[in-house]
């Protein structure tokens, strides 16, 4: 059976004349991908076959480990891209993902633990008061109200403790947020029913409520 391929789409951004091509377009949109996403939704994004995102996703995996098919057991004699990289290519839960390596897990645990005690940029608190005050509310939602991307602002939060997925969206499958007991227990409060007025801590949000629930 053929596998099935994405539709064109007249407004779509062609990155073969960019430098590292489709190759390059494709490790951006890992790169910012929460969950695992498919060959197919990738194909879609950058509307080439999927059997060619299959093939790359495969060099993509290999250039990460350290094999690239050139020199003794694949591996390249070019030291600037012999080497493996802090991070990897998994194919898990039916898609492909990027994950920092299993190896550099004690640093990294360390760095997010000592991280704990670090200030929230403004960007930060801005994002975590949209979330305490709309939850449960997915990142697409946090970034129309605040107008800018969240996704690695959100990704700081849940590191910290602040945030956790609270639910999916029925109908849209989106991962929605809220805030956890760790962070009720930093404000001091029992419940998010005891959330101070928010427009004296964040000027510029303080209309916040005015955004209708099915805006986003």
């Amino acid at each position: 059976m053929k596998a099935q391929e994405p539709d064109a789409d007249e407004t779509f951004f062609d990155p073969s004349g960019e430098p590292g091509g489709v190759k390059a377009a494709l490790e951006a949109v890992l790169m910012v991908v929460d969950e695992p996403v498919t060959e197919m939704q990738l194909a879609t994004a950058l509307m080439v076959p999927v059997l060619e995102v299959r093939e790359l996703l495969v060099e993509l995996q290999q250039e990460y480990d350290g094999y690239t098919g050139q020199g003794p057991e694949g591996h390249t004699t070019d030291p600037a891209v012999s080497q493996p990289r802090g991070f990897e290519l998994r194919s898990v839960a039916g898609g492909w993902r990027i994950f920092s390596r299993s190896t550099f897990a004690p640093v990294v645990a360390k760095f997010v633990l000592e991280g704990q005690s670090a200030r929230l940029s403004q960007a930060a608190l801005e994002t975590l008061a949209v979330i305490a005050y709309r939850q449960p509310v997915s990142r697409a939602r946090v970034s129309g109200i605040r107008g800018v991307n969240v996704d690695s602002v959100v990704r700081t939060l849940a590191l910290r403790g602040l945030i956790v997925e609270a639910a999916t969206d029925p109908e849209t499958g989106a991962i929605l947020y809220g805030t956890t007991p760790y962070f009720l227990e930093r404000l001091g409060i029992g419940s998010v029913a005891d959330l101070p007025q928010l427009s004296p801590h964040l000027p510029g949000l303080e209309n916040l409520g005015d955004f209708d629930d099915t805006t986003y």
